[in-house]
């Protein structure tokens, strides 16, 4: 839940900005101009630039109270040309349509990057989970599934976590759509728990992913990853192992945030210690006095700068201080078009979302060809692998960006569009 909700005084910052900096829009720029480089004609980014497929479903939800009420739920399929579409549900208040088709979109992006045989796919409800009993959600769970579950399918449309939802959350959609089915369908859904089919290495794989990124793109700007400074804004899921496994590397961690505030030490902090002190909703801060906002953490003097909190927190206003020699994206979108052109002019190392979190998608992929294969790996075999896809991938994108004379984001948008383009070419659609 951090994920969404971080940054709070950040967010009201930017609400003023919010209609200028639509997710959708932005993607849409960055895939025309994609797709211009590498000489498509119009048609192909006609076919695109929005999901071949957009679901609005209504879901009806008896609470514990004994009303009913009705939910909107959403599910984008954004192009299946290369394979099944892949990607996860949201629960949050905020989820919007536009939303879900930019990060459909994204999800495509993530699967060409990294080379996998999959289109992208985004789902979202638009609930407070916190507000939700636990009962509640699984009654939620199970009717989104059942309102989409003509779309969806191991070889149709494969859901996974994302914002709020766990592996709990897919144990319940999967036993829903086994239902339905009447058979067990455990590749119908990625993310689950290791004893109904789930991978190791599934609930670390976005921050390891963006681990090795770390340490690729520190190679490239010759900064020792043993010492370097790392400051990281958001403390849920992929922000919290992200920072152990920065300190466990040996870099010092000099500042985090979560949703009430942000923590600085430029001696490093005691990562183990803020795990141990984290509360059931993953935050921290509010243990402390001496805070700092999450404005200030942004701005900090540091080697790296890890997003991984929510959208557009660096923006043309703020991009001029920040003080980072590399900018790694864990989260979706932090970093605004405009952004972007101002710290690629200033010399800053930025390592996309797109490319940044496929760690995720990339185990969730692990976790569907052990399914359907019926065998499982080790955790080292999964890491092993995890490794090598995200290496040759990071290589890939910035060798695309030397030789292009792009920034980083718009080679990777580059590398992951080209696979969508080629296959519905050989399909004869554009």
């Amino acid at each position: 839940m951090i994920e969404r909700k971080a940054a709070d005084p950040v967010k009201e910052e930017g609400e003023k900005k919010k209609e200028n900096l639509n997710l959708l829009t932005s993607t849409q720029i960055i895939i025309r101009e994609a797709l211009e480089k590498l000489g498509y004609p119009e048609q192909v980014y006609e076919l695109l630039k929005e999901p071949m497929r957009m679901l609005t479903v209504r879901i009806p939800v008896r609470m514990d109270d004994g009303n009913v009420k009705i939910f909107t739920g959403y599910r984008a399929q954004h192009n299946d040309a290369v394979g099944p579409t892949k990607g996860g549900v949201r629960f949050h208040p905020d989820v919007t349509e536009d939303e879900v088709k930019a990060l459909s979109i994204w999800m495509s992006l993530k699967s060409g990057i990294v080379d996998l045989p999959y289109g992208g796919g985004k789902g979202g409800i638009v609930c407070n989970p916190s507000e939700l009993s636990f009962r509640e959600l699984e009654r939620l769970s199970r009717g989104y599934v059942r309102a989409i579950s003509q779309i969806v399918g191991p070889t149709k449309d494969i859901p996974a976590p994302d914002v709020a939802t766990n592996s709990q959350i897919m144990a319940w959609m999967m036993d829903e759509y086994s239902h339905i089915r009447e058979f067990d369908s455990p590749g119908f859904i990625t993310g689950k728990p290791l004893v109904l089919g789930g991978s190791h290495g599934r609930e670390t794989a976005t921050a390891k992913g963006v681990t090795i990124v770390i340490r690729e793109a520190a190679k490239l700007k010759g900064i020792p990853l043993e010492g370097a400074r790392v400051v990281i804004q958001g403390f849920g899921n992929a922000g919290s192992y992200l920072a152990k496994f920065m300190y466990d590397a040996g870099a010092k961690v000099i500042g985090i945030s979560d949703a009430y505030g942000a923590l600085y030490d430029e001696e490093g902090l005691d990562i183990d210690y803020l795990l141990e002190r984290r509360d059931s909703f993953g935050t921290v801060t509010r243990l402390f006095k001496d805070t700092i906002t999450n404005k200030e953490l942004l701005e900090l003097d540091c080697d790296i700068l890890v997003p991984a909190a929510i959208e557009n927190q660096i923006t043309a206003e703020n991009a001029p201080n920040i003080k980072a020699k590399i900018i790694v994206e864990a989260a979706n979108g932090p970093t605004t078009l405009e952004a972007t052109k101002i710290l690629t002019k200033r010399g800053i190392l930025i390592v996309p979302d797109v490319l940044a979190s496929s760690g995720g998608v990339t185990v969730s992929y692990f976790e569907w060809v052990q399914n359907n294969q019926g065998y499982y790996w080790s955790e080292e075999e999964v890491e092993e692998k995890l490794e090598k896809v995200m290496v040759r991938s990071f290589h890939n994108v910035y060798n695309t960006a030397q030789q292009r004379g792009v920034d980083m984001r718009l080679a990777a948008y580059m590398v992951g569009v080209r696979k969508m383009a080629e296959a519905a070419r050989f399909r004869g659609w554009v």
